[in-house]
């Protein structure tokens, strides 16, 4: 886990997060391992992922095996 405020930049909002702006993700590009935050609170911490670890979870959901 990182803190996030100034320390990780390239922030984008996953294309999953729920229309009403209540479920979203933030993923940060262009970093050797995968930062991941809430965009609820965008200064708070964030979860770090290895590449690995970050596409076998994005498949996961993809593919419906992961559901809210």
């Amino acid at each position: 886990m990182v803190t996030t405020e100034g320390s990780v930049t390239g922030w984008y909002k996953s294309s999953y997060s729920g229309g009403s702006q209540a479920e979203c993700l933030e993923v940060a590009r262009g970093h050797a391992r995968v930062p991941v935050r809430d965009s609820k609170t965008a200064p708070g911490p964030a979860l770090v992922f290895s590449s690995h670890g970050w596409a076998a979870f994005v498949t996961a959901v993809k593919a419906g095996h992961i559901k809210a």
